[in-house]
């Protein structure tokens, strides 16, 4: 450029960044995040820091915070390819706030983080709403998050989201390996199907069998797409609920999600314990068989990648089985027996079937699962 020359004047929209757009997505996303609050919320959204009154935490005798983050993982590309958007949320919040649950604590609050190529105010609002309505399902306050916009490092329709609560525990009452011992039954508590872990499989297996997401397929009884975006269930005011009902005691929780039943069922149990899981006491729902069926997936993989039909598990005493089951179950959450918890030492250990001992830096106790399921 000449000295003559005058420069080009570069503004931050031309850089690709919306900043009006953001300001319109809030707009649409505030009725939302109202009806997912709770009294203890202090101010409203646009804060830089979201407030949340601590004051009953004070009065407990030692609390313990608890924490969590995570993601969605790959369901995000299904979401695009549907430009349905109104569901991933959903899917954020069962991941964080069912994993602070595991340990007996309540869920408080929740932010989110929003990254996109280019705001599209009505998408960011539908993501919003979903996280705001599990938020409200999980009694768990909305307190503020960030959408942020990254032209050239995401094209105009991506985006990937992120979450992570912080919730409180009396430390007398939090859950673990240690209340676990022999003579405890071991509880499955139903998924509404894949929730959001082992999509990288599912849509490689998806891809390479040809099948379109607008394809009717007869065991789901809809689409290809509805069932791939069916939302996580979220667990974590039902079971609270059964961590505070009188006539059960709970030992553990355990969420079931990325390395699948076994390993997730371990990290929960005391390396003296081994706990023996029955396939034969339940069917998993279509979807699963379908994946395995259309590539050829060995079962061991499929095991360890998906949840097979069991989102959660809880770890009771065999005299609160039938309370427990029975509360559940009033709350539409399909419970049974899958399993019972034996002492390591003195374990049946079936030859040839694996025996997963911890996961994921937890030297746990040891999990076999044996038998079959039955056929649909």
């Amino acid at each position: 450029m000449s000295e003559t020359e005058q420069p080009t004047s570069i503004t931050y929209a031309e850089a690709g960044v919306d900043v009006e757009a953001g300001d319109q997505a809030v707009e649409l996303m505030k009725a939302s995040v109202r009806r997912a609050s709770r009294p203890e919320v202090l101010g409203g959204l646009g804060g830089f820091a979201g407030m949340f009154d601590a004051s009953a935490v004070a009065r407990m005798a030692r609390p313990v915070l608890a924490t969590s983050t995570d993601g969605v993982g790959t369901k995000v590309a299904i979401a695009r390819a549907l430009d349905r958007h109104d569901t991933i949320g959903f899917d954020l919040v069962g991941m964080v706030v069912d994993d602070i649950v595991v340990c007996g604590a309540e869920p408080l609050f929740m932010t989110d983080y929003i990254a996109c190529g280019k705001v599209v105010p009505e998408r960011i609002a539908a993501i919003v709403s979903g996280i705001a309505r599990a938020c409200e399902q999980a009694r768990v306050a909305l307190i503020g998050g960030e959408t942020a916009e990254h032209p050239g490092l995401l094209g105009p329709d991506d985006y990937d989201l992120a979450g992570a609560a912080t919730g409180v525990v009396e430390f007398a009452d939090v859950l673990g390996p240690e209340r676990v011992a022999p003579g405890d039954v071991v509880l499955g508590l139903a998924s509404s199907g894949l929730h959001s872990n082992g999509y990288s499989l599912v849509r490689r297996v998806v891809e390479h069998a040809g099948w379109a997401l607008d394809r009717h397929v007869d065991e789901f009884g809809r689409t290809l797409g509805d069932e791939l975006l069916e939302p996580t269930r979220v667990y974590s005011a039902d079971l609270l609920d059964l961590v505070r009902a009188a006539g059960v005691e709970l030992h553990a929780l355990s969420h079931v999600t990325g390395g699948g039943l076994a390993a997730n069922l371990a990290r929960v149990l005391p390396d003296h314990v081994h706990a023996r899981v029955d396939r034969s006491t339940w069917t998993p729902p279509a979807v699963f068989s379908t994946v395995g069926r259309l590539g050829a997936v060995p079962r061991p993989d499929l095991e360890r990648t998906l949840n097979m039909g069991v989102g959660f598990v809880a770890v009771v005493p065999a005299d609160s089985v039938d309370a427990a089951t029975t509360l559940l179950e009033a709350r539409g959450i399909r419970t049974w027996a899958l399993g019972e918890v034996l002492d390591a030492a003195t374990a049946p250990v079936d030859a040839g079937v694996e025996v997963v001992r911890g996961a994921k830096g937890v030297e746990g106790g040891s999990v076999q699962v044996v038998g079959n399921h039955p056929a649909p």
